[in-house]
């Protein structure tokens, strides 16, 4: 429906600006997402913040979730979403974070994400979430011009 989307909510998306994400989709329902923890998100010497954990899983989740409805000429906002955590963040550790649809209906859309630390070449699982998103039109907020 749309030129290029995901560009258009890249530079709209001041969170992840903010916190340094750097959003990849090749799919439709698939993104993932990169970040470098840093000092501001420290809750503690040397140990990331659950909520920074937290934002970022929301991100990864949303992102698979809206690459999809905006295909469809829609936005989503979330509904809610469950995470657990396997393992702490450090300073400097490298998150990768791996969304994907798992469902699409009229209304609601289901995602599902991993975030892995990246340290010597392996993936280590730090988290995983599944989390529920509402989609709306597009046109009907003050984000459309920007889509068209």
């Amino acid at each position: 429906m749309f030129d290029n989307p995901i560009e258009i909510y890249k530079r709209i998306n001041q969170f992840s600006k903010e916190n340094g994400m750097v959003l990849t989709v090749e799919l439709p329902g698939e993104s993932i997402y990169r970040m470098v923890v840093l000092e501001k998100h420290l809750s503690s010497p040397n140990v990331c913040h659950g909520g920074v954990v937290a934002g970022f899983m929301d991100s990864v989740l949303g992102s698979a979730a809206l690459s999809l409805s905006l295909q469809k000429g829609a936005l989503v906002s979330t509904v809610e979403f469950k995470i657990n955590y396997f393992k702490p963040v450090f300073l400097g550790d490298k998150l990768l974070g791996k969304g994907k649809v798992d469902f699409e209906g009229k209304k609601l859309i289901s995602s599902t994400a991993e975030i892995f630390v990246e340290k010597d070449g392996e993936e280590i699982l730090i988290a995983k979430a599944i989390g529920t998103f509402n989609k709306y039109p597009l046109e009907k907020t003050q984000f459309a011009k920007l889509f068209k």
